[in-house]
């Protein structure tokens, strides 16, 4: 008598993320036993997830459920899920632009789109927030592209260049760019009010500044995370905003920014000028320090330093405001998106926000499951 099941999956990188890839048709369909035999995949909840293929590390616990679309204008459905490591929990409420980015190529592997060469446009439908994200993916031979010159901070080694388009994102969670009506607020810190600002591009943002919570804003992730008394703050702010934004989420919504000034990259310890970057920001995602830098926050953190009086407008140079191209300094290096608004009277118009980003097939195989998770 069988005593597991094998569930068919693909391990991908995307971007400076890594998830497990899962056909929908290949999970259960009641939500409670599907989220079930999530966590076992993944071996949570365990600090190690040692029983499963988690990396015991936010950036590696995620998943991408991809299935037919179910909208005409789209080619394939996508549903982000991040799965908790401490907790038995599969967060749904946003998307991961990093892992976005691997989409467009497994589609094309697994024959969701036909391709075209030298590039294949990708209509990725993401569920989550019910946003069409646009991926044009190298091909060749019929097959997404991996061998590349293309090379983002954060990942070792080059590869082919997929431009993630992300206009069509504005208002993922809440509907609109500005949820609260204004580009600036405030909230309630520990022992002052701080001044912030929240945009929903990608997914809903939080933005403050760096010194306004006693930070640099250059601190590596192990120097920030034994910070314990500035991530409750943070979470803190983030809780109250959340009264504004409910839409924000505590544990990773919340970016600290900073002017542009030389750091040390943590992963090569190679020096980043300030003369490299126009802005240098972090983010506090799901209680430590991003490694690198959420693709979902370089569209908010992008649009937030072209809009005036913004918190993150303040910090950049007068020339990078009226650039397209934004240099956004992280703890892995820099990342580049081109945005181009439009602002008519009080009125602000999003036109283009894209950036690069590269994704590899790493496995393809079984990941057995003991059949006690399938049980209702």
């Amino acid at each position: 008598m069988e005593q597991q099941a094998r569930i068919r999956c693909t391990i991908m990188r995307g971007g400076t993320s890594k998830a497990v890839f899962v056909l929908k048709n290949a999970l259960p369909k009641d939500p409670i036993v599907r989220d079930r035999v999530i966590l076992a995949i993944f071996g949570s909840p365990d600090v190690r997830q040692i029983d499963g293929l988690g990396g015991a590390d936010p950036l590696t616990s995620k998943l991408a459920i991809i299935g037919p679309p179910s909208r005409s204008d789209a080619d394939v459905d996508y549903t982000f899920g991040q799965v908790e490591i401490n907790i038995a929990k599969v967060d749904y409420t946003g998307n991961c632009g990093n892992i976005s980015s691997a989409v467009g190529p497994f589609a094309i592997d697994e024959g969701f789109v036909d391709a075209r060469e030298p590039i294949t446009k990708v209509r990725i439908h993401n569920t989550n927030t019910g946003k069409i994200i646009i991926a044009e993916v190298p091909t060749s031979a019929g097959k997404a592209a991996v061998n590349g010159n293309y090379h983002i901070d954060g990942v070792p080694n080059s590869g082919a260049k997929i431009a993630m388009e992300w206009t069509g994102s504005v208002g993922a969670a809440t509907g609109e760019l500005l949820p609260t009506g204004k580009v600036r607020d405030v909230v309630e810190g520990v022992n002052r009010k701080i001044e912030v600002s929240i945009i929903d591009a990608g997914n809903a943002s939080l933005f403050v500044k760096a010194s306004d919570v006693g930070l640099e804003g250059t601190e590596k992730p192990s120097e920030f995370d034994s910070k314990t008394e500035t991530i409750e703050q943070l979470e803190r702010i983030c809780e109250n905003a959340r009264k504004l934004c409910p839409a924000l989420k505590s544990k990773s919504s919340i970016y600290f920014v900073s002017k542009p000034l030389t750091y040390t990259n943590f992963a090569t310890q190679e020096k980043i000028n300030s003369k490299e970057i126009d802005l240098i920001s972090r983010n506090l995602f799901h209680g430590v320090m991003h490694k690198a830098y959420p693709g979902t926050g370089t569209v908010s953190t992008s649009i937030a330093a072209k809009l005036p009086g913004t918190v993150v407008y303040d910090l950049v140079p007068k020339d990078a405001r009226a650039r397209n191209l934004l240099r956004i300094g992280h703890p892995s290096g820099i990342i580049e998106v081109e945005t181009i608004i439009e602002q008519k009277g009080q009125e602000f118009t999003v036109k283009r926000v894209s950036f690069g980003r590269t994704a590899r097939r790493i496995m393809d195989g079984y990941v057995y499951v003991p059949l006690t998770f399938f049980a209702p």
